[in-house]
């Protein structure tokens, strides 16, 4: 999986070795990892890190190389990295816009590229894409917005061109999730974080803010046996209705 080294990515990195899988963590840095690393074999999993930028293609290449010599070919797949360019359209640079799409889309498309041949060769494998809410349409988020957005259009895809081949491809989209990034925001705005949080929460029908467990729970669904006919499909986990 990609984007495991913090927040809601090894929050799902640790559910997932917790259901039996074998984890292969890749980030930009794979040194950011050790935390999460340590807390999966510390509680019995198995779980490697990998460095690789998901925006390069050769970096994603060479990273599924040595995932292969390492722990196997891959089955599954997570693309969770991620960035945030934030800006109202007018302040928005360019290269605000190309690193987002760079990462998000560029990167989904690398990596999910790279694994499918694996998958085809197998027969099997399931693909979950983390997309957002801000999907939909979110103040300041022109750029993270539309690769949210066609992070949904790419799943969809996928699961018309990968079922023959028995691979099932779905999205996760989080609604507001507790997380180091979320704080910096709060931070931005001049609020401390429980202020943050309890605006939050009465704008969500369930009157809490999300937490990563939440995400990681609904990509170990997708990544289970009885999910196996579900395919193609976005899953928001929100708190409540999404407009």
């Amino acid at each position: 999986m990609s984007g495991g080294a913090r927040g809601i990515g090894a929050a799902i990195a640790r559910r997932l070795a917790e259901d039996g899988h074998h984890i292969a963590l890749v980030d930009l840095d794979a040194a950011a990892c050790e935390d999460t690393l340590n807390e999966i074999v510390g509680a019995g999993g198995k779980a490697i890190a990998v460095t690789a930028d998901v925006s390069d293609e050769n970096d994603v290449l060479a990273a599924f190389d040595e995932i292969e010599i390492r722990i196997g070919a891959p089955a599954l797949l997570v693309n969770n990295a991620g960035i945030i360019r934030d800006n109202l359209l007018f302040k928005m640079t360019t290269n605000d816009w190309d690193a987002i799409m760079g990462v998000h889309l560029r990167g989904a498309f690398l990596m999910s590229r790279a694994a499918q041949r694996y998958m085809v060769a197998a027969g099997f494998g399931r693909i979950v894409n983390l997309s957002s809410t801000s999907a939909l349409g979110n103040r300041g988020q022109a750029n993270y917005a539309a690769a949210k957005a066609g992070l949904q259009g790419f799943t969809k895809t996928l699961a018309k061109e990968l079922g023959p081949f028995g691979i099932t491809v779905n999205s996760v989209a989080p609604g507001f999730i507790q997380t180091a990034m979320t704080a910096a925001t709060a931070e931005r705005l001049g609020l401390t974080f429980e202020e943050f949080l309890a605006s939050v929460a009465k704008t969500v029908p369930l009157g809490r803010a999300g937490c990563p467990e939440d995400i990681a729970h609904a990509v170990s669904f997708f990544f289970s046996e009885g999910a196996g006919y579900v395919s193609g499909q976005v899953l928001y986990v929100s708190g409540g209705p999404v407009d």
